[in-house]
């Protein structure tokens, strides 16, 4: 699967080149980004990024009824930390136009796509998303650190994602302060709540982490927390509730969720 998606970036990578050669790349956001972390470690736990996620190449089609504007002030109302938003378009049913419509609660926003190339980060700082996903897999190590610097150039966060220890020893390698363990394994689609549990242990004390895929009630949700996840995110448990604010809500409070 990770080669699909690397292929499908290629079309679009081809048009922010274009559009770099010819000196008509969008110009860098001129707003204010609300700071990612800040306002993950200012929530009380647990501190949870709630997702917009349309479509998934696991799950086929999750939630096309609910607008991006919709379900920013719904996860705003049900007290997310920030909102992460799918923009990838082939597989994922998003669109980068997505982080624009979602703004106006004023949450950090996360751009969750397959960032191959600083071009896309260019893109991605001409917009209100506070924070990008880098997929350590899907990188080499010369290049995820040349990603790792343009983001601090563009004063945008990294979210480094993993899937396993040869994963972390790389982000960690290269001092990622954010990490995202995905239990999801995107080769396989495989989910394993297991690989938090094993990989709790190798956190660092001045890394902040998160937890992400497969959370789908508040018992699953405390007990990575209390292995040392500072936050964790939650897609399809709650794009699968009819309300994904009320998904969130029921997720919060301790309620099994309809996922």
């Amino acid at each position: 699967m990770l080669e699909r998606f690397r292929r499908a970036k290629e079309t679009e990578i081809a048009a922010l080149a274009a559009l770099s050669a010819g000196g008509a790349m969008p110009r860098p956001f001129a707003g204010t980004r609300p700071s990612f972390i800040v306002s993950l470690k200012a929530k009380t736990p647990p501190a949870v990024i709630a997702e917009y996620k349309r479509a998934s190449p696991a799950k086929g089609d999750i939630n096309l009824a609910v607008t991006p504007e919709q379900a920013a002030k719904a996860y705003a109302d049900a007290g997310a930390g920030a909102i992460s938003v799918l923009t990838e378009q082939k597989y994922f049913k998003g669109d980068i136009t997505f982080l624009e419509r979602m703004a106006g609660p004023g949450l950090p926003l996360l751009r969750k796509d397959f960032i191959l190339h600083p071009l896309q980060l260019d893109r991605t700082a001409a917009g209100p998303a506070s924070a990008v996903l880098l997929i350590v897999r899907m990188l080499d190590d010369p290049m995820l650190q040349t990603l790792l610097r343009r983001c601090r150039k563009l004063d945008l966060e990294a979210v480094v994602e993993v899937f396993d220890q040869e994963d972390l020893q790389r982000a960690q390698a290269v001092d990622a302060s954010i990490i995202q363990v995905n239990n999801r394994n995107l080769d396989t689609l495989r989910v394993d709540l297991d690989v938090s549990r094993r990989l709790a242990a190798f956190k660092r004390s001045n890394e902040f982490w998160i937890t992400a895929s497969g959370i789908s009630c508040r018992e699953e949700l405390t007990g990575l927390l209390n292995l040392g996840f500072d936050a964790a995110l939650a897609g399809s448990a709650l794009m699968e509730s009819d309300d994904p604010g009320q998904g969130l809500t029921l997720l919060l409070q301790g309620r099994k969720t309809d996922a």
